[in-house]
């Protein structure tokens, strides 16, 4: 069995990592622009954002199931191209993922699900935007209509800094084209969580759970990151919560992408607001989270690659997902700067004498010219705790953040903080 991962952060060393252990052995293999897989897979030097070269190496080397991590190569195609060749994939089509890197569509998917989320408009004119900011007030929400690697959401607290993202997203393209429109929505209130179920278009996983921290800073201030950590499950995690999260957001998208010709085949992720008038979407993604697959993927109890296959290939309806009831706590440390600018090629010390407890996923970790570890992105490593409780979790992973260093390093001290010191 030969299995590809595409892409090379912190939730694809997650997904190797899983399938690392699985009993049936498979060879594993890595496409992404650098070599995160650090021994567990051998390294495709292809572009994973590249049909092309992504069927052209599935089929020289015999791959029989790719996996896609980030939302890249899902946008360009690259799950469509691998099935018109015949070639069985984890992930959604280019159409379905839309749902992720158009923040308009997915509006209007849940407009036409009943699916509750923010009251919400798309603009293509900056002026008209803040028009719309104004008439409104804040505190207000601005989201880069496109893909802007989780950076693209400002939760403005005044018109002003609204109206500055607005200006920043659409005039300097800060994000690129993900910010040819926007989309301005009302600002939620509440608890945040992220939910992710597998699919094959028909049937649909339980859901499992997760907390992340988007803010670079302690007290959720600062800029938006990728995510600075988290913890799985949430204290407030039940059976009756997830079935209503379950029936009344994404069992209701996955039959209205369904009804319009686009089955969502793979991992659907909803980030949520628990508000007083119950649950209410703030995205949709297309694939698993990151840090949240450092969370989950630690607890999934299955073997990952039967669970991707039943993916794949239409067989989630018979899968006994099993998740194990230990608490994960991720910590996630990062360059100087980030998510601003910041250096590279900062010798990394204490990963190889972590806690027992703790497991590390890499999201930005090179080798220097002798093979010694050394940064090489803007977060660097995500530190995870496991515990019979969030509380031994949390200290396993600070205990392991105090002790990795590198020069610049950052890291949030809040994570999972009502779990205490």
């Amino acid at each position: 069995m030969r299995a590809l991962v595409l892409g090379g952060g912190g939730r694809e060393h997650a997904i190797l990592w899983k399938l690392a252990q699985s009993p049936r052995a498979p060879e594993l293999f890595q496409a992404s622009v650098n070599r995160t897989a650090h021994g567990l897979a051998q390294h495709a030097d292809i572009n994973p954002d590249c049909p092309a070269r992504v069927v052209e190496f599935v089929e020289r080397r015999g791959i029989d199931l790719t996996i896609v991590g980030p939302e890249r190569p899902l946008m360009e195609g690259v799950t469509d191209a691998l099935r018109k060749h015949g070639h069985a994939v984890m992930g959604p089509s280019q159409a379905a993922a839309r749902i992720e890197w158009s923040k308009a569509f997915a509006k209007e998917v849940m407009a036409q699900a009943g699916v509750p989320t923010a009251a919400s408009e798309t603009f293509t004119d900056p002026d008209s935007a803040k028009e719309c900011v104004r008439k409104r007030g804040a505190p207000i929400v601005v989201k880069a209509d496109g893909l802007a690697a989780g950076k693209g959401v400002t939760v403005a607290a005044t018109v002003e800094e609204a109206a500055t993202a607005i200006d920043a997203a659409m005039t300097a393209r800060v994000f690129g084209d993900a910010g040819m429109s926007v989309v301005v929505e009302d600002c939620l209130v509440g608890e945040e969580v992220s939910v992710f179920c597998f699919t094959d278009g028909v049937n649909a996983s339980p859901l499992i759970a997760a907390r992340d921290y988007k803010r670079v800073s302690d007290g959720d201030q600062g800029p938006n990151t990728g995510g600075m950590g988290g913890y799985s499950p949430p204290p407030y995690w039940d059976a009756a919560l997830e079935r209503r999260i379950r029936e009344t957001c994404i069992e209701q998208v996955l039959r209205q992408l369904a009804a319009m010709g686009t089955p969502f085949a793979g991992v659907l992720f909803g980030g949520l607001m628990l508000t007083e008038d119950g649950p209410q979407v703030i995205e949709f993604n297309a694939r698993l989270g990151d840090p949240e697959a450092q969370l989950i993927l630690p607890r999934l109890e299955n073997d990952l690659l039967d669970v991707a296959e039943a993916v794949a290939h239409g067989g989630v309806g018979a899968l006994d997902l099993r998740w194990s009831p230990t608490a994960t706590v991720g910590v996630t440390l990062a360059s100087g700067g980030y998510p601003g600018t910041y250096e590279t090629g900062k010798p990394i010390h204490g990963l190889d004498a972590l806690p027992d407890g703790v497991t590390p996923f890499y999201t930005g970790v090179g080798e220097d010219d002798v093979g010694a570890p050394v940064t090489d992105g803007g977060r660097v490593v995500t530190l995870v705790g496991h515990g019979a409780t969030h509380a031994e979790a949390r200290r396993l992973a600070y205990d392991a953040a105090a002790q990795v260093r590198f020069a610049g390093a950052h890291y949030r001290r809040d994570i999972a903080a009502f779990a205490g010191e």
